[in-house]
């Protein structure tokens, strides 16, 4: 959250793209922000090549594509057999995957896919963002109606009444207690 993945994401593209080389977009289809594109909070923007459904093969979707390298958006929404093909893909047709995502959500609790994802990967590279008060961020807040919340469904998309917030432990713990005294 606010830590540039999409951004990052999307240079990297630029990168491999203005060598000449080709590169594959995933989003699974859940991340209905933006719907078949990506966009970060610095108003870039760009199309994806696959929505991912929990029910599609990625390798059945790509086997028969040429490219360079596969990026995959929100990659804590895809599942423990997706995530598997990615890790086939990088080792065994030996094309890189580089996936964007989180790792907890706003409970602090494991996205169930993303524990599979750091099991597997090759390497990890922590993109980091700074809380209001200044110091590293490491939480995700939920925001509804403008006030923070601890409670809901893991998954809610940004939209109109739900948007997130990076914040450090402090400010996510100081937030949590004022939250359980009001309620």
């Amino acid at each position: 959250m606010n830590a540039w993945k999409s951004t990052s994401l999307m240079q990297v593209a630029y990168n491999y793209e203005e060598r000449g080389m080709k590169v594959l977009v995933i989003k699974p289809l859940i991340d209905t922000k933006s719907w078949d594109s990506i966009s970060s909070r610095i108003w870039l923007e760009r199309k994806v090549n696959f929505l991912v459904s929990q029910n599609d093969s990625i390798k059945e979707l790509v086997w028969w594509l040429e490219y360079d390298c596969i990026l995959v958006d929100e990659s804590q929404f895809l599942t423990p057999d997706q995530i598997d093909e990615l890790w086939e893909i990088a080792t065994q047709w030996d094309a890189p995957v580089i996936c964007y995502g989180l790792r907890a959500d706003f409970q602090m609790k494991w996205f169930p896919w993303s524990i599979r994802l750091l099991l597997l990967a090759h390497r990890i590279e922590e993109l980091k963002t700074i809380c209001e008060c200044g110091t590293k961020a490491v939480c995700n807040m939920r925001v509804v109606d403008g006030k923070s919340t601890f409670d809901g469904e893991q998954v809610a998309i940004d939209g109109d009444d739900v948007s997130y917030d990076s914040v450090c432990a402090r400010c996510y713990q100081n937030e949590r207690a004022a939250h359980i005294s009001a309620n």
